[in-house]
């Protein structure tokens, strides 16, 4: 479990670390609109080959697909740490995203081989909390190093974490079962190549619409259109493709009941609104607070302080209990109520409301964080244990696109409307402020700077309201999410959690276990 929760720590510190060390990494490399894809290459590989650790995972054991996703994580921190341009830092990026698909994937898969799905919530709740923490301080991690060191760091951290994991993962867990041989050619064709490389391809088709859409090109525009539509359509036929192979990476019967159905939706609505908020508070922070990069990450420390020790609590009670449907309606009902008091964020507001907004969020996103899973797979069968966990860990990493691409449409849209209304008459902080550049300027620190706020302040109130109105429709519609997530977990039935595990990739027998076994007597590795 220690070497599970520390290859978690891999994927959520760097998901949110180089949130806060952006600005330092643009004035380094160019202010070119390439510099979205540093955070997008990494959540388009990780949310597309995460279906792929799902089902080789079956052919080739859990064990080794752990080993190869810390690798890989490294070889991409190794290439974005001294990549001397846009292009290489992006790639190294890309590679890290894979990794984390597969540190995603595999760290819940594994646990869900060694404890029965009635005991799972106490576990996942440990292994999520940590997970919740290094999300959480990822951007504070990232500001520190831009500000006192060199933003490198941030990728230069994790090859000493990725050794430390990869010596910790390679003794504990020697003793699961390996799989099919890696080198047969029967279990290289169980592979679904086609459907995959169609799901890859959608993913990224939406994604660079999301990318697109109200900066590059307008909405309307056909440019940002039509790989909306192709990548949507091509989901719908990623699925149907699955019904034609023998092993397929998403099988639907995955969805032919509403539970599991309506977990994969509360985990897409869960991962959305978490980013969505970690996405756009630091905006607030910086344009409106004027806070620093580092600072709007310290800012956020009441989300970490109470997200993880609440998501412990919640996967504890959950076992003790052996219920999950409560609470998944009491998480969802807190989420509603601090997005719809984040409505009412303007340049006025006192620390303690915004500090108290999140310490609200964190209560329900923390309920929720170790419950979505065990609603999936408690209808499914155990067989399904590995293809239900992927298509999970997918629909968070689909949610997390969406969380952090749809806020940002709004904002640039909005902001783009109302810089168009109220700076009509100044031409200059028309053009720096319009077609994305509203957020541009926040996020890299220089909007006060780049227009001269300080020694206008006529015009730096008219900008603060600009971003709080175009903040405030963000906040709005996130409600409208949070809200039809409130009312999706009253679907979600409740089902009898299983007490017993079977699986072929749990712990294999050892001599001692076989000897205890012929007396009579349990090994206390059994008895756990």
């Amino acid at each position: 479990m220690t070497s599970m929760a520390l290859s978690s720590v891999l994927a959520g510190l760097d998901a949110t670390a180089v949130s806060t060390a952006l600005p330092s990494i643009i004035h380094d490399l160019g202010t070119s609109q390439g510099y979205v894809w540093i955070a997008n290459s990494y959540l388009l590989t990780t949310t597309a080959f995460t279906p792929i650790f799902g089902q080789t995972a079956n052919i080739f054991g859990r064990n080794a697909l752990t080993l190869f996703a810390i690798i890989v994580f490294a070889i991409g921190s190794a290439i974005a740490g001294p990549a001397p341009t846009l292009g290489a830092l992006v790639a190294g990026r890309a590679i890290q995203g894979i990794g984390c698909a597969g540190l995603n994937t595999m760290v819940e898969m594994v646990v869900c081989d060694l404890v029965p799905l009635r005991e799972r919530g106490k576990f996942m709740g440990f292994i999520f909390g940590i997970y919740a923490v290094s999300t959480t301080i990822g951007p504070i991690v990232g500001g520190a190093f831009a500000t006192f060191v060199t933003w490198r760091w941030v990728f230069y951290i994790n090859l000493p974490l990725s050794g430390l994991t990869l010596g910790m993962v390679i003794v504990s867990l020697k003793a699961l079962p390996k799989g099919s041989n890696p080198e047969s050619k029967s279990s290289i064709k169980r592979i679904d190549f086609a459907g995959n490389a169609l799901l890859v391809t959608a993913i990224t088709s939406i994604l660079l619409a999301l990318t697109w859409g109200g900066e590059q090109f307008p909405w309307s525009s056909w440019r940002t259109i039509l790989p909306l539509v192709l990548g949507l359509a091509g989901l719908p036929l990623f699925l149907l493709l699955q019904t034609k192979v023998p092993e397929p990476t998403t099988p639907l019967r995955l969805f032919a009941n509403r539970t599991s159905l309506a977990g994969f939706w509360c985990a897409f609505i869960h991962n959305m609104l978490i980013f969505w908020v970690l996405f756009a508070l630091p905006i607030y922070f910086q344009a409106v607070l004027r806070s620093s990069a580092f600072r709007s990450g310290v800012s956020i420390l009441p989300t970490a302080a109470v997200f993880a020790p609440i998501t412990i609590v919640s996967g504890g009670v959950m076992s003790k209990l052996g219920r999950y449907r409560p609470l998944l309606i009491v998480g969802f009902a807190f989420i509603p109520i601090s997005i719809g008091l984040l409505t009412r964020l303007d340049e006025t507001t006192s620390t303690g409301y915004w500090a108290g907004i999140q310490i609200i969020g964190a209560v329900g996103y923390g309920i929720i964080t170790p419950v979505t899973l065990p609603t999936i797979l408690t209808p499914l069968a155990e067989s399904d244990v590995a293809v239900g966990t992927a298509t999970w860990a997918f629909m968070r990493g689909f949610g997390t696109i969406w969380g952090a691409a749809i806020p940002l449409a709004i904002f640039n849209s909005k902001a783009d409307q109302l810089v168009s209304a109220r700076l009509g008459d100044n031409e200059m902080a028309r053009a720096a402020l319009a077609n994305g550049g509203a957020y541009t300027l926040a996020a890299g620190g220089s909007l006060y700077s780049a227009l001269d706020l300080d020694g206008n302040p006529a015009l730096a109130a008219v900008v603060k309201r600009i971003y709080v109105d175009s903040l405030r429709l963000c906040w709005q519609v996130a409600l409208a999410f949070a809200l039809f997530g409130f009312l999706l977990s009253f679907v979600v039935k409740e089902l009898h959690m299983r007490g017993e595990l079977e699986t072929e990739f749990g712990l294999a027998e050892t001599p001692t276990s076989k000897a205890d076994e012929a007396t009579g007597e349990h090994s206390p590795s059994e008895s756990a």
